[in-house]
């Protein structure tokens, strides 16, 4: 019995470890999900910008109170020159279950940019290493990571992105 629950337990250690969760510096894993309208939108049709990739859901209280700062700065650096990226968008990935909350929320909180995606499989935020939201990371134009987590939630976007600007 002893060796039955060892071997359950490092099947589920091996799990874990074996999955690398993307960090500063690598290159964004390229993806490709669907849109509300029904279109697949991939990630690298932005490459040349700085991205904001935003794991999300409607139900998440505290990714609706970070919304209202993205969209500040969607406003702000869309139209930026930035050391590595011209412009700046914002690529939305939810983890919602139901579709249209998802929907009432990208046009409740306003969220203007045109690539909004549906992971309700979960398939990318696996293979981002999401374990809750909201999660971002910050992509720049050449598909490196120079920025995740908290880091670039509230100012610290904007300092960020202040940073990188040219």
């Amino acid at each position: 019995m002893k060796s039955i629950c060892l071997v359950l337990l490092l099947g589920l250690l091996f799990s874990f470890t074996s999955t690398k969760a993307v960090d500063l510096g690598d290159i964004a894993p390229d993806f490709e999900l669907t849109s509300p309208d029904g279109q697949a939108i991939r990630l690298s049709s932005l490459k040349g910008k700085m991205v904001l990739i935003d794991f999300w859901a409607s139900w998440c209280r505290p990714c609706r109170m970070e919304n209202p700062n993205v969209v500040e700065a969607y406003k702000k650096y869309s139209n930026q020159k930035f050391k590595e990226g011209k412009g700046f968008e914002v690529f939305s990935v939810s983890l919602d279950r139901n579709k249209e909350a998802w929907v009432q929320a990208i046009d409740k909180d306003k969220l203007t940019w045109k690539s909004h995606v549906w992971d309700n499989e979960g398939k990318v935020s696996t293979i981002y290493g999401v374990k809750f939201i909201p999660t971002a990371f910050l992509v720049n134009g050449k598909g490196k990571i120079v920025a995740r987590g908290e880091g670039i939630r509230g100012l610290g976007l904007h300092t960020t992105l202040d940073d990188l600007l040219k």
